[in-house]
């Protein structure tokens, strides 16, 4: 499944680009993850917990930034395993513009699905994947313009 969007972030593009490649940022805003570890070079290994639909699982996995351009895009891409729950992949081209009022972020993102988790249907599944993606931007925005509560 694929999914796409926008965001205007109040903050000039190197803030923005700092963020992205901050691990502490990535860990507080991707949903249900409990750990994140190793730096944009080298790659991240996260733990993040989910409940999609009926099934709950814990996904350990690998991060990894590619296509980087420094300071204007790079694909970060994904892959975790979840035991019985089966295994989720994806990954996303960000791009970094800078726009009146601060930085336009464009995300294309793909994701796909096995296990268990295939089993629920391309519905519930691509809506949870909606608001996974939602979640993430809208956690990242609120960080980078320091609108964060947490």
């Amino acid at each position: 499944m694929e999914l796409s969007g926008t965001k205007v972030i109040a903050a000039d593009v190197e803030n923005v680009w700092a963020h992205l490649n901050n691990p502490e940022t990535l860990k507080a805003c991707i949903p249900g993850c409990e750990e994140l570890t190793g730096s944009p070079e080298e790659g991240f290994a996260a733990t993040v917990k989910q409940k999609v639909g009926p099934v709950k699982a814990t996904f350990k996995g690998e991060v990894t930034l590619d296509n980087i351009v420094p300071g204007k895009s790079y694909t970060i891409t994904g892959e975790g395993k979840g035991g019985v729950a089966g295994f989720a992949k994806g990954g996303a081209d960000v791009v970094l513009t800078a726009v009146d009022g601060g930085t336009e972020l464009a995300y294309e993102v793909q994701a796909k699905v096995g296990g268990k988790l295939a089993q629920l249907g391309s519905r519930i599944i691509g809506g949870f994947a909606r608001k996974m993606a939602d979640q993430f931007f809208e956690s990242f925005q609120n960080t980078v313009e320091g609108n964060d509560s947490a």
